[in-house]
């Protein structure tokens, strides 16, 4: 096939063709056309987005889904299953965010529904499930993220490890694939501490039951008296015998930390290449101080100084996320995942030191030129920041 006809059939190719050389017949210099190109990636990409909250879903006792509008009711920003939004906060005075995958199905343009779980000591998840109300208006940023499903290069043997309310982007990447008909196979293996935990039980359990190409897997690690299903932690025997032959598998995992890095282990006893996993983040490390690399004089509690070049100081213990710290004493740092990958949070490091954990994926320049990832920077020592 020569280029010309392989051009031919990109959608919406020959249409722009047609439309340059109508306006190059007319003399035109484009100026009717001004302009457009930038409002249409404002569309798609918008840094802020005025959402308003339409209705809260009661999951589990411990997990709501809120399902948000556009304030003037227009589609929201189109997005890839799997993707997340960073939702905007204000709390008792404390500016914050934090990223939480869309839960609904790209299909749906109306509204997403974003999964809150509550997480033991959590600022914003608490606040979200105890304070927000329906009516109530909130910000995020657009659709972002590269955790999804890539049709050209993933293929459609589709596996996803899921823990908790990792179940959000894995429901997004269901629906996607079940409304659009598609013919990739998906086999979510959900994990959950407690029977009352499972989010989205009896919809995911219905849909398994009425598509071939869905398989549901259901494991409990604390199960009560009496239950008769899957129980126990994942292990490599009872992965294997799920999964058969991983050949040709893609695989995406999202859940707690721990959970992540367990899963990440077990395939790759079972011979799964890194390139066949995907790893959603997770915020910052709980227990940086378990990685290697962390001084060992250096404890937790411990108390350091933190200044912000020509705008003040205050004390942060040691353990705190340098952008929390941040947050809770009145300085905003622009941040979007939260985990050490986007890199919107990098404040330049003058003087100290930081513990930058295996979360942190700093580029080469970054580090030569003395910028952190403020997410996922832990201080171990008294230091100065210029945001």
């Amino acid at each position: 096939m020569s280029e010309h006809n392989a051009l031919n059939l990109i959608a919406g190719y020959s249409a722009a063709v047609a439309a340059k050389q109508a306006l190059e017949r007319s003399g035109s210099d484009f100026q009717e056309v001004r302009g457009e190109v930038g409002n249409a990636v404002v569309q798609l990409h918008p840094k802020r987005l005025a959402l308003e909250v339409a209705e809260i879903i009661e999951e589990t006792p411990s997990t709501r889904t809120l399902r948000l509008v556009a304030v003037d009711r227009q589609p929201l920003p189109p997005f890839q299953a799997g993707q997340y939004v960073n939702l905007f906060v204000d709390i008792d005075g404390v500016r914050t965010a934090r990223p939480y995958a869309m839960s609904s199905s790209p299909l749906q343009r109306l509204h997403y529904d974003l999964t809150v779980k509550r997480a033991e000591g959590g600022f914003v998840s608490g606040y979200l499930l105890d304070q927000v109300m329906v009516g109530q208006r909130l910000s995020s940023s657009g659709p972002m993220g590269t955790f999804h499903h890539n049709p050209l290069f993933h293929g459609d043997d589709l596996v996803f490890l899921a823990g908790g309310s990792g179940s959000a982007p894995a429901r997004s990447m269901l629906l996607n694939i079940l409304e659009r008909g598609l013919a990739q196979r998906f086999h979510m293996v959900y994990v959950n501490s407690h029977t009352d935990d499972v989010i989205y039980a009896e919809q995911l359990r219905e849909l398994a039951a009425q598509h071939h190409n869905f398989t549901l897997s259901e494991l409990i690690t604390r199960p009560p008296a009496g239950y008769s299903g899957r129980r126990g932690r994942l292990n490599r025997e009872l992965l294997a015998e799920l999964l058969g032959v991983p050949d040709g598998k893609m695989f995406y995992i999202c859940g707690p930390t721990p959970f992540n890095d367990s899963c990440v282990a077990l395939l790759d006893e079972l011979g799964v290449p890194r390139r066949r996993m995907r790893v959603e983040a997770n915020g910052a490390p709980k227990w940086p101080n378990a990685q290697a690399g962390w001084p060992e004089w250096v404890a937790m509690d411990d108390e350091v100084q933190i200044t912000v070049q020509g705008r003040g100081s205050f004390r942060s213990r040691v353990g705190e996320p340098l952008l929390n710290a941040l947050e809770r004493n009145g300085y905003f740092v622009e941040n979007a995942c939260r985990s050490g990958e986007c890199s919107l949070c990098r404040v330049k490091l003058v003087s100290g030191t930081v513990f930058n954990p295996q979360e942190a994926h700093l580029r080469a320049s970054d580090r030569d030129f003395g910028w952190i990832y403020s997410c996922v920077a832990f201080a171990t020592s008294d230091i100065e920041v210029l945001l």
